[in-house]
């Protein structure tokens, strides 16, 4: 069972950057698609962006194309968000996710981290 664990959250202002990490043990992340949501105070969690096992194909919900690039290192056994441009509304907790098949659908993740508070102020 692999087990998750975000790193990389702050408070920033906009327009900063930032990079989330998403450390994995018990279990190597090459055979995992790994994917990044989101939960803000008072809403539901939601997709952000995701990556399939072999890093060939990535996936962006609209409000963050262009702004966050997931990517994945699987000789540390990582996965990554660069997030530019940041704005107010992507304040919210993230949280890294796996999964045993590619694909983006929240009920297909297995695994999941404890989350990383992104606070963006304007």
């Amino acid at each position: 069972q692999v087990q998750l664990v975000e790193s990389g959250g702050g408070l920033v202002q906009a327009g900063d950057s930032l990079r989330l990490s998403c450390a994995a043990s018990g279990g190597t992340i090459s055979t995992y698609a790994m994917g990044w949501f989101r939960q803000a105070p008072k809403k539901e969690r939601e997709f952000v962006a995701a990556i399939n096992r072999s890093g060939g194909s990535t996936y962006y919900t609209d409000s963050v194309k262009g702004r966050f690039t997931i990517s994945r290192d699987n000789a540390k056994n990582t996965v990554y968000l660069q997030i530019n441009s940041l704005k107010p509304e992507d304040t919210a907790v993230y949280y890294c996710a796996a999964r045993h098949t590619d694909g983006i659908s929240i009920t297909g993740y297995t695994y999941w981290g404890q989350g990383t508070q992104v606070t963006v102020s304007s």
